[in-house]
């Protein structure tokens, strides 16, 4: 009996400590906590209407996403993330981009061609798919963006929201993010919104999308209505 105490006594923490390390692992957060001004991005978000707003095969306004009344009617190839992520720039307080700069055809390529030429001198600087999300976490405005390498097919372009991943989950799935385009999320995985571009994201983040992220002051902004 005092034998098998021993054992007992030997093996009991062993076989708790077995399991700690994988589900560590599997539940460690990626990119540190959400900050109010975090609250204050996601709220932005939550509250753009991108669920009935800038839908595909519509001619829109691309600041509010309503219909557009002087081009009523069925718009085959229309998409409009890179209205969306302009719009959502706008009401952070951020330029990136737009029309009437550039028109929505094709906008959201050059948009990425535009932050790394222009984007740093206008406050934007380019990191890495963790810092990404931890700037967004943080409150910062930041942008996914897969440049098409075809001038004459679309490119695409999502806005950062703050997220809980773990790490393991992060990199598979990458950061978390709201979007228009072929099909509009308030939020979805970086994976599941690009995944009609093969490539751009790859696990670990080593696809071709490039992340780019701009200071926001969330005090100057007014109230929402």
């Amino acid at each position: 009996m005092k034998f098998l105490l021993r054992f007992l006594l030997l093996a009991l923490p062993l076989a708790l400590a077995l399991p700690v390390a994988p589900v560590r692992a599997a539940t460690t957060p990626c990119c540190g906590p959400i900050t109010s001004d975090g609250d204050r991005l996601a709220a932005m978000l939550d509250r753009s209407g991108v669920g009935h707003l800038w839908l595909a095969h519509e001619h829109v306004n691309w600041l509010t996403g309503a219909p557009d009344p002087a081009r009523p009617g069925y718009a085959r190839h229309a998409t409009h993330c890179s209205a969306f992520a302009a719009a959502m720039a706008e009401r952070a307080g951020v330029y990136l981009l737009r029309p009437p700069a550039h028109s929505q055809a094709l906008l959201a390529t050059a948009q990425m061609h535009w932050l790394e030429r222009d984007g740093g001198a206008n406050g934007w600087r380019m990191v890495d798919p963790r810092t990404a999300q931890t700037l967004a976490n943080q409150g910062w405005f930041v942008v996914a963006v897969f440049g098409n390498p075809d001038p004459h097919r679309p490119g695409h372009i999502a806005v950062l929201r703050p997220g809980r991943e773990s790490l393991a989950r992060f990199d598979r799935l990458g950061p978390e993010e709201t979007q228009a385009g072929g099909h509009n999320f308030i939020r979805t995985t970086i994976a599941r919104g690009f995944s009609f571009h093969p490539g751009a994201w790859e696990p670990g983040g080593t696809g071709t999308i490039r992340f780019f992220a701009h200071p926001v002051n969330w005090s100057s902004l007014a109230p929402p209505a």
